[in-house]
């Protein structure tokens, strides 16, 4: 399972993520907009991606790749705009076990998990007790940035 977040302006975007052929992963709808501040509204829509999981979707040829879907959600007209500001994660599951990875943008303007921010759960832990945790990453940041 792989589950990607983005914080912009105090709103969250969580897009559901569909997994190609390849194993690579690309924004689809349905897509959650919620400010942070509503935290059961976070708390449902983050539950509901990690249970949604991953759908299968298309390997589509580089030219019809479609415009990531969260640009019409921002109101903006390219990935560029939407990344000024931007604050992201990842929520995995793999091998039994959750692990959130903030991202940090590399050099080659590749989004990377990056090694200070990575939170490690115990295989058998809870979809709960992984959204309760990006919740509290989520406050925390808000009140950072603020």
């Amino acid at each position: 399972m792989n589950c990607h977040l983005y914080l912009r302006k105090g709103i969250l975007y969580v897009p559901t993520m569909g997994k190609m052929d390849e194993g690579f992963y690309r924004g689809v709808e349905p897509v959650a907009v919620i400010s942070v501040s509503n935290s059961e509204g976070v708390r449902e829509c983050l539950r509901a991606a990690v249970i949604r999981g991953n759908p299968a979707v298309p390997m589509l040829p580089r030219r019809k790749i479609p415009p990531p879907v969260l640009l019409k959600y921002a109101g903006v007209k390219s990935w560029s705009a939407f990344e000024k500001g931007m604050l992201a994660w990842t929520v995995k599951k793999q091998d039994g076990a959750f692990r959130i990875a903030g991202q940090i943008k590399n050099p080659d303007r590749m989004w990377r998990d990056d090694p200070d921010q990575l939170v490690n759960f115990p295989p058998g832990a809870s979809v709960d007790e992984v959204v309760d945790r990006m919740i509290a990453i989520l406050h925390d940041t808000v009140r950072k940035v603020s």
